[in-house]
């Protein structure tokens, strides 16, 4: 299997975006944002429609209108009594503006399947490189402001009481996430992303207590499932983002039955 390149492609690019996905997850659950974590990955794909139909590689589309539209939710306050209400509509304009785009590119419907479902097994040298550059930077931003971010996730009234700026973590947040809902999307794909970005972090809470420990317990869940899962899916020639789903859900599933009885 090693011996492929894709598949050397697939497993390099499936780690590093694992490991962001694991660490970015656990602060996604603390917050609250799996539903706005779902709404980037539907802005993505309509990035990546956008950038199909002006010639653009995908991932290039999908970070121009994540990262645009997140530092604009970050403005507008996460936290907003209103929010779900906003992120609903914006949300269906940008699902329809992707459909939209693929309808006008000439792109083959092949390209709209990728989007949607992932395509790591075809990803190339070029795309790997893109993936592992913006992968550290997301992990290196993440750690720079990892104790600000700790504390503002999971004690924000403390944290504010203590000086943080709220809103300047908010927004940086949001723009990291933004950065891994595209990188994530080349494995499992803009309909799938959530997969990855809250249910490994899902998971290791049921296990650990400490934020430290339930970032390395997600990272392990996420690199895991990925690596399973583009194993499988090579070996029966089924689609990968189905197997890391159903392994991430089986992780799940096992967390939560070992968090009952404990």
């Amino acid at each position: 299997m090693l011996s492929f390149d894709f598949m050397r492609h697939a497993l390099v690019a499936g780690t590093f975006i694992s490991i962001i996905c694991g660490m970015m997850g656990v602060f996604v659950i603390a917050r609250g944002m799996s539903f706005l974590t779902h709404t980037l990955a539907e802005i993505g794909f309509a990035g990546a429609a956008f950038g199909l139909f002006i010639g653009w590689p995908a991932l290039n589309g999908m970070l121009l209108f994540t990262v645009l539209s997140s530092a604009m939710v970050g403005q507008l306050g996460v936290r907003s009594a209103r929010r779900e209400n906003v992120i609903s509509a914006v949300s269906a304009l940008f699902l329809g503006l992707g459909i939209l785009f693929i309808a006008l590119s000439d792109k083959s419907s092949t390209s709209a399947t990728s989007i949607l479902f992932g395509s790591v097994i075809g990803i190339s040298l070029s795309e790997v490189w893109q993936v592992v550059i913006l992968s550290i930077v997301v992990a290196v931003v993440t750690l720079l402001m990892y104790r600000q971010l700790k504390f503002d996730s999971f004690d924000s009234v403390g944290a504010r009481i203590n000086g943080i700026n709220g809103a300047i973590i908010s927004i940086v947040f949001l723009i990291m996430l933004a950065l891994s809902v595209s990188v994530a999307a080349q494995i499992v794909g803009s309909l799938l992303i959530f997969i990855l970005l809250t249910l490994p972090a899902a998971s290791a809470r049921y296990f650990v207590h400490s934020v430290s420990s339930m970032i390395a317990l997600s990272i392990g869940f996420a690199v895991a499932g990925t690596w399973l899962g583009i194993t499988l899916g090579y070996l029966t020639n089924w689609p990968t983002s189905f197997f890391i789903a159903t392994i991430e859900v089986i992780f799940y599933l096992i967390g939560l039955i070992w968090y009952k009885r404990s």
